[in-house]
């Protein structure tokens, strides 16, 4: 199971089943898409910070998303534990279970 721990502004909060940083995880299947990790857009999508793989592909070819403090703008970049998304404010930690 992949966890987002969410930090930043708090306020946001996550889609439902994402962690509010208070422990709890996503109760749904992980997307692993085929190989260890799971790719950057599947993420932001799984982890609620877009509605829509579409959406979250726009957001990284615009630049709008850092992984462990750089510009990150391959969609398919596999993200692993201990890795850092900088998105919309947002900061978000991958916790593979």
């Amino acid at each position: 199971m992949i966890v987002a721990v969410v930090g930043g502004d708090e306020g946001r909060g996550a889609e439902e089943g994402a962690s509010m940083g208070d422990g709890t995880s996503m109760n749904e299947e992980t997307p692993a898409g085929g190989g260890p990790g799971i790719k950057l857009d599947q993420f932001l999508k799984w982890a609620g910070v877009t509605p829509t793989g579409g959406q979250a592909k726009l957001m990284i070819r615009e630049g709008e998303v850092r992984v462990n403090g750089e510009v990150e703008t391959r969609r398919g970049r596999r993200l692993h534990r201990g890795d850092r998304v900088e998105v919309a404010g947002r900061t978000l930690t991958v916790d593979i279970e």
